[in-house]
């Protein structure tokens, strides 16, 4: 795995991550979620380098050993994605994200278009805060819920909430918890590394994500679209996906019983299987 640094004209350093053949035919850009770090997931990295394709990554600003970025919208890391991308040699890549990550590879999508980005897949991912018809607080664990609650009022009572709240594991479901003690538990390491440095990249996550987007979800149907996502989910609800398929011209989607916020994750090699089709 390579990594380094890209200094950016307002003066951030982002960093990033690169792995696989640098004349891969097919390279994925990662967007992790929230609170992550860039670093790409050990379990899906066996399925990615057995089909012989790259992986890229970044630390999203405030994250590891990128700068912050107050006040970030979804869309304003789209700018560090295509110009990382240029740096490393890459005109054209897949997006995938989980989670947060969900928001931010569809926004590379919708910003960039087909002329970068080959498919988008977001896994677990949120819709855009105030889509219509969508109860988007509906289903959350009460641990989730007050999390993002407070981030719609603002950064400063974001940030009293994380300093006074507890971990709810009834956040995940019995198959999640499972799957984090098996492989799936590589989240534990970039959970803690997210977090050694404090609160603030997660704070810019959450109130970008109950704040305007800055692009428009529907344009990333410019490009081939999966949207996937676990029945069972209480951190990022079904109907997030639901609205999002429906949202984004020509989506396919794939929901998951039994599946929740993790454990959806142990489909991936069908979802390396679509991009394979489509990418």
């Amino acid at each position: 795995m390579r990594e380094g640094d890209l200094l950016r004209p307002d003066g951030r350093r982002v960093h990033w991550y690169d792995g696989g053949p640098e004349d891969a035919e097919l390279v994925l850009f990662w967007h992790h979620g929230t609170p992550n770090i860039g670093q790409p997931p050990g379990p899906l990295m066996a399925p990615v380098t057995e089909r012989g394709w790259r992986w890229i990554s970044l630390d999203r600003p405030g994250y590891g050993g990128s700068d912050r970025r107050e006040g970030r919208c979804v869309a304003d890391v789209v700018e560090d994605v295509a110009d990382a991308a240029a740096a490393l040699a890459v005109p054209r890549f897949a997006v995938v994200g989980h989670s947060g990550g969900g928001p931010h590879a569809l926004a590379c999508a919708a910003v960039l278009g087909p002329e970068r980005v080959r498919a988008a897949v977001s896994i677990a991912g949120l819709a855009p805060f105030g889509a219509p018809g969508l109860d988007w607080f509906g289903g959350m664990a009460p641990g989730g819920r007050s999390e993002l609650e407070a981030a719609a009022l603002g950064p400063a009572a974001l940030a009293a909430q994380l300093e006074s709240e507890e971990w709810d594991p009834e956040s995940f479901t019995p198959g999640d918890h499972a799957a984090l003690e098996g492989e799936w538990g590589w989240f534990g390491s970039v959970v803690e590394a997210a977090l050694s440095l404090g609160p603030d990249g997660m704070i810019d996550d959450d109130v970008a994500y109950v704040s305007d987007w800055g692009c428009a979800v529907e344009d990333a149907g410019s490009v081939p679209v999966l949207v996937a996502h676990g029945e069972d989910d209480r951190v990022v609800p079904a109907a997030h996906g639901r609205w999002l398929a429906d949202a984004i011209p020509g989506a396919e989607a794939r929901f998951l019983e039994d599946s929740g916020h993790i454990s959806v994750l142990l489909d991936a090699g069908a979802l390396l299987n679509w991009l394979e089709t489509h990418a």
